[in-house]
């Protein structure tokens, strides 16, 4: 397998086409990019926006250019050396009337021919959380009406835009009573329709109905005018119509966290897998493809199996990685046969470099002092995972409960059903880790252990649940149960697995934290928020762990998924190097905005502990040039308001998606758009003074950790336009289109030493990552297998300095980055004398001459490195021996 030494990260959709990224091949090879790598590119819904809602897996996206577009980019992209990367989603698909397979299954019903393909429930009707209102409102306001859909060739139940196809067994009795001349004709062809004959049934029904359906539609609007006739229709299909809110307890179908508008794929079927990647197949065989994202590897029934699948589909040769966030201490199943993850957990790694441990005290007691009572981050999250498995995730429990009872019939001691719900309850919250992975059988040492340490987690807890029931549940996910409850035991455990990551997901990266907001640059996906201590020894060991199990994992920092972009979290970590600063000025702008909190019936709004939360999200999207005396960033309040609507309703406290408290939100987007207001310039001003050197503090943290990447134990993994400076906010914010005519133009100019405005441009970022993508490059194994040495920094300044070596087979690279350099004076660089007699510590018998690529300056490694000499004209060093 050829590994990539680089990735780069492109969204397409929202204006990014094959022919746009065809455009852009030129820069990608002068960057140094080895792979592009592919947001989604098969046909996704009509308007979508990020491609994860496919209705084709077998069809490359009209929408961005089609299989001619593809192959266009495809062949620019072989004509400059580059490979290609392609995320793709075998968890789920659209659950949209586009979908061709789902529309079958709609009309069809469990008699489809992809009947089997989706996770449905078949011991009820299909569940479509259509309605804006319940039933019976939608019936008596005479939103549903029965029509003749002439373009699909069917009849349906109209719902505004949305036409849902009646299963043809319906059509006698609709029909009866129908004097129209194409209603016998169209009575004859569903007597004999066949589901798996779908396509030529709605063939000749297009052809009758085409110019012929307006007696039918006449004789409909007699026949069908009340309510009570709609609903004998109903009665009759496969399928239900829900109002959307009560989807959380009634659906029938596994959804992709809770959306409702992904339905589940059964790719554990082989048959299901060979559909769903019959074009993905083709791709990778004919060499258009060089590599596979997997999205939401932990939903799949089976992913071990899966993957093993894959593998052998796509042959040895293909480079794969999976979307997976592993816990503090875990590491990928050993025998999964991919090269790693995306890489969320190379990013949690980096607080231990740029975060002061002395100041976090200070900005903890200073949130505390602000919460208000909220719970520590532990503490509350524990409670929110409890609140959405019996709400949010309500149907995914009460199924898990419906299968521990048929477990329990004809048990004499079986817990009755409270018993087995707060048991059931306290094992989803126990979970420390997204899943666990046993599939049939005995589970596997890692995962055994898992599950023990679940179960005494939740016999231990505060509420700790009835001890029998808890035995219970812990005999049915072990399968040691009766012949005849093993099939409801299995379930059990495959339907238990696939829900604790979705639980875990929404209680934390999508409550917890929106809700726990001490220092918001921490709370990352797969991080820590309520960390206390850090420091460089730790990182050492991650790099030095992560050279041992995942060498060939991607390295991210930003994505289309972190909450924050790259440089606004580096920016924010600086916050704990001053925290007094950082606290008055918070405690100054609640005065000076004080006029514009809201006094509610149900509280003041924005709370105090909101305002903490605005204030550092706006600090970390603000732009590097921004002057201190000028008025609002152009742009900034549309995109910032966007982010409070947003974080406000994911914390679920006083807002909520569904549940919307219009005036709390009004309250606070009011007071968040008057912090941008021209005319707020006592604010402004002293928000831009105050946040000037926490600036040049962050664009120099962001310097370190993309010289961390670039060095570091796996592929750096470039997302769009972050090879410059990325402030974004949350998604949809962070899938903006770069403007790429600028980063080109950049990319040329000539840096002059210690150059203020190339900084703030984020110029230097982006030519540093071009001299170390170059590098690796030109020594892969150097980077791919090379171990991992942290070294040793002495000297007047060694605790702001981080230093590590790559060695394989004689060959040395050696990064050197600053670390919480926020002493700095105004105009001052961490390089020459600021360093004094700071010295990096070689082993006497390292005797190389080293080339610095960011100056190729020549050094020789058998005397002391001393950082006022290597770090003259940049602030980070990358060597490499010559």
């Amino acid at each position: 397998m050829t590994l990539p030494s680089s990735t780069y990260r492109i969204q397409f959709r929202d204006g990014m086409t094959f022919e746009h990224a065809e455009q852009i091949v030129p820069y990608l090879s002068r960057l140094g990019i080895s792979h592009l790598y592919a947001s989604p590119i098969f046909t996704a819904t009509d308007g979508s926006t990020h491609g994860y809602d496919v209705t084709n897996t077998n069809e490359i996206d009209p929408a961005i250019g089609g299989r001619a577009g593809f192959d266009r980019l495809s062949s620019a992209l072989r004509a400059a050396g580059i490979g290609l990367l392609v995320d793709i989603v075998p968890n789920h698909m659209a659950a949209s009337l586009e979908n061709p397979w789902w529309r079958s299954v709609v009309e069809w019903g469990e008699a489809s021919p992809y009947g089997r393909h989706f996770d449905i429930d078949w011991r009820r009707k299909l569940t479509l959380p259509l309605l804006g209102k319940p039933l019976d409102e939608a019936l008596a306001e005479g939103e549903l009406k029965l029509v003749v859909d002439e373009e699909a060739g069917v009849l349906a139940i109209a719902y505004y835009e949305q036409m849902m196809p009646l299963v043809p067994s319906s059509y006698a009795d609709v029909l009866s009573g129908v004097d129209a001349p194409a209603a016998a004709k169209l009575l004859t062809l569903a007597s004999t329709a066949e589901p798996e004959h779908e396509a030529e049934f709605h063939r000749s029904t297009r052809a009758l109905l085409t110019g012929s359906a307006a007696d039918i539609r006449e004789a409909f609007e007699r026949k069908y005018a009340d309510p009570a006739s709609i609903r004998a229709v109903l009665d009759a299909q496969p399928w239900k119509l829900l109002f959307w809110k009560d989807a959380p307890r009634e659906l029938s179908y596994r959804r992709f966290f809770e959306v409702t508008g992904l339905v589940g794929l059964r790719v554990e079927d082989p048959a299901v897998f060979d559909d769903a990647h019959r074009l993905t197949l083709e791709l990778v065989r004919n060499g258009a493809i060089d590599g596979l994202r997997l999205d939401h590897i932990d939903g799949l029934a089976d992913p071990a199996g899966y993957l093993d699948r894959l593998r052998s589909a796509v042959g040895d040769d293909t480079y794969i990685v999976v979307e997976k966030i592993l816990a503090e201490g875990e590491t990928l199943p050993k025998a999964w046969p991919i090269s790693g993850t995306t890489g969320y957990e190379f990013i949690t790694t980096l607080p231990d470099v740029l975060v002061a441990t002395a100041g976090m005290k200070t900005i903890t007691d200073t949130y505390r002092g602000l919460a208000d009572g909220e719970p520590e981050f532990a503490e509350g999250a524990l409670a929110v995972k409890a609140m959405l498995a019996r709400k949010n995730f309500a149907v995914e429990t009460n199924t898990l409960l419906k299968l521990l009872q048929t477990a329990g019939e004809g048990v004499d001691d079986a817990p009755d059903r409270d018993k087995l719900e707060m048991a059931l309850v306290s094992l989803l919250v126990a979970c420390p880790v997204y899943r666990t992975y046993g599939s049939q059988g005995r589970l596997e040492v890692s995962d055994a252990d898992m599950w023990e340490r679940i179960v005494n987690t939740a016999a231990s807890s505060t509420h700790a649940p009835d001890g029998q029931a808890l035995a219970f549940i812990e005999r049915v996910f072990q399968g040691e149960v009766s012949p005849a409850a093993a099939d409801a035991a299995q379930e059990f455990r495959r339907r238990f697995q696939q829900l604790t990551g979705p639980l875990t997901a929404k209680s934390i990266e999508d409550t917890m934290f929106y809700r726990y907001n001490r220092l918001i640059g921490l709370n990352e996906v797969g991080g820590e928020p309520a960390s206390d201590t850090f420091g460089v020894e730790r990182f050492h060991e991650e790099m030095a762990k992560r050279a041992e199990t995942q060498p060939a994992g991607l390295s991210a920092s930003s994505t289309h998924d972190t909450k924050r972009g790259e440089d606004a979290r580096a920016r924010l970590y600086a916050l704990s190097e001053a925290p007094e600063a950082w606290c008055a000025g918070v405690k100054r702008w609640q005065t000076i905005n004080a006029a514009h909190v809201a006094n509610l019936p149900d509280g003041n709004a924005p709370e105090p502990r909101i305002q903490w939360m605005l204030y550092q999200a706006l600090a970390g999207a603000w732009p590097a040039e921004a002057s201190t005396d000028a008025p609002e960033p152009a742009g900034l309040s549309e995109r910032f308001l966007g982010y409070v609507e947003k974080s406000l309703r994911e914390a679920k406290q006083r807002t909520n998606w569904g549940e919307e408290n219009a005036a709390y939100e009004n309250a606070v987007k009011t007071y968040a758009a008057t912090l941008l207001e021209p005319g707020n310039t006592e604010f402004l001003q002293d928000f831009a003074r105050t946040l000037q050197p926490f600036v040049r503090a962050g664009l120099f943290n962001g310097l370190t950790q993309t010289l961390i990447k670039l060095a570091a134990p796996g592929i750096p993994d470039i997302y769009q336009g972050a090879e410059q400076l990325d402030f974004s906010l949350v998604d949809p914010d962070n899938r903006r289109l770069p403007d790429y005519a600028k980063l080109v133009a950049d990319l040329e100019i000539k840096i002059a030493d210690r150059d203020e405005g190339l900084l703030s441009r984020g110029v230097v970022k982006q030519q540093l990552v071009a001299k170390g993508l170059a590098l690796r490059k030109a020594e892969p194994l150097l980077f791919s297998e090379g171990d991992y040495e942290p070294l040793e920094v002495t000297g007047k300044r060694a605790d702001k300095a981080v230093a590590f070596l790559r060695r394989h087979q004689g060959k040395v690279a050696l990064a050197i980055a600053p670390r919480q350099v926020f002493d700095l004076g105004a105009t001052e660089w961490p390089c020459g004398d600021y360093w004094g007699d700071t010295t990096i510590v070689l082993s006497s018998d390292d005797n190389w001459a080293l080339r610095n690529v960011i100056d190729d300056r020549i050094f020789e490694a058998g005397r002391p490195l001393k950082l006022a000499d290597i770090l003259q004209t940049s602030p980070v060093a990358l060597f490499v021996s010559e």
